[in-house]
């Protein structure tokens, strides 16, 4: 026999999670580091991006999601392709110069270009070049459906992953919660 929840207050009464709440329970969900790369008048450009997912077979689709108020994804979004480019955990200084708003995301990284203009970043996991195929909003970010042209494997290393703030799960804690907000470039940049 199972017995009906009881429900303590109205659900009507609940409000909803602050972006902090949000954020700091979200972070208890691991997930991979990608790149998002294109190209905006013939200048590279690219940033960070953890919400990253296959989405259909056949066709054969991903997405991704970035912020409406980020620099870099409308100026990819015009050209129409993009490359998502799966980190190893061997690539922080990759990680971290993309998900900073600061510094040349490029200088002084060797890079190459696809076959359809889109920066092919070195020493990744794997490469997914595709082309816009449908965008949708979603709150304060895009939802970026891609329709996959070509894949890459590129090498066959750990993946680099995101957890409570950090990176690797092999933590034996969250780290602790400084006075100036969360930790890391997850937290504080926006993407996109």
């Amino acid at each position: 026999m199972t017995a009906e929840p009881a429900l303590a207050t109205d659900p009507v009464d609940v409000a909803p999670p602050t972006p902090q709440e949000l954020r700091r329970a979200m972070s208890s969900f691991a997930s991979g580091v990608t790149v998002i790369t294109g190209t905006h008048d013939e200048e590279a450009v690219g940033f960070a991006c953890q919400a990253f997912a296959s989405v259909s077979l056949e066709p054969p689709l991903v997405l991704f999601c970035a912020d409406h108020n980020g620099r870099t994804w409308p100026r990819i979004r015009e050209s129409g392709h993009f490359c998502v480019n799966v980190l190893s955990e061997e690539q922080t200084d990759i990680c971290g110069r993309f998900g900073s708003s600061k510094g040349k995301k490029y200088d002084g990284l060797e890079w190459d270009s696809s076959r359809w203009g889109t920066p092919a970043l070195r020493d990744v996991l794997l490469r997914v070049h595709c082309e816009v195929y449908d965008v949708h909003v979603a709150g304060d970010h895009d939802v970026v459906i891609g329709r996959v042209l070509e894949l890459e494997t590129v090498t066959a290393q750990r993946p680099m992953i995101f957890y409570r703030g950090q990176f690797g799960i092999d933590q034996d804690e969250p780290p602790a919660q400084s006075h100036n907000g969360p930790p890391l470039w997850g937290w504080g940049d926006h993407w996109g």
